[in-house]
C-alpha cells in the first residue's frame, strides 16, 4: 500500500516549537491546495473516497484522529496524534477518517487543485478501477 508516515523537522527553543513545511522539499510534491477540517464530532466518518491522481500529506496540528487506508486488498488504521508527523497518501487508496479527539484539526496538503473528476466516491467503483475487477 502506497503510504508513508513522515516526521517533520521541529525547530524550537524555550519559547516553543515550530514546524515549517516547503513543497518539493519537506513535502514530496508541489503544494497546490491546502484545507483543514475542524469541529468534527468524535464518531463521524469523513473521507470515504479515493483519488485517481492526487497525493496528500495529512496531519493533525491539534488533537488526533484515526485514518483507515484501504488499497482494495488490505485495510489498515493509522492514528495521527503528533503535530509534527504527516501521513503521505498516494493516489488509488481509499481513505476514511474517524475517532476525532475534542478540538481536533486535520490539515491536508494536496498535490493538485480541486477536481471532482479525480474523486472515486463509490467503494465498488474504486475496487473495479484500481484492480480492474
Amino acid at each position: 500500500m502506497e503510504y508513508e508516515l513522515i516526521d517533520f523537522k521541529i525547530r524550537g527553543d524555550e519559547r516553543g516549537s515550530l514546524v515549517a513545511l516547503e513543497g518539493n522539499g519537506d513535502i514530496p510534491f508541489e503544494i497546490k491546495r491546502v484545507y483543514y477540517i475542524f469541529n468534527t464530532a468524535q464518531n463521524v466518518v469523513r473521507g470515504c473516497h479515493s483519488h485517481r491522481k492526487l497525493e496528500q500529506i495529512i496531519f493533525c496540528p491539534h488533537g488526533s484522529c484515526d485514518f483507515i487506508l484501504d488499497d482494495g486488498k488490505e485495510r489498515i488504521t493509522i492514528r495521527l496524534d503528533k503535530p509534527y508527523q504527516g501521513l503521505h497518501i498516494k493516489n488509488s487508496i481509499w481513505r476514511e477518517f474517524t475517532n476525532f479527539s475534542d478540538g481536533c484539526v486535520v490539515m491536508v496538503l494536496a498535490s493538485e487543485h480541486y477536481d471532482e473528476a479525480d474523486y472515486i466516491r463509490d467503494y465498488q467503483t474504486f475496487k473495479k478501477e484500481v484492480h480492474h475487477d
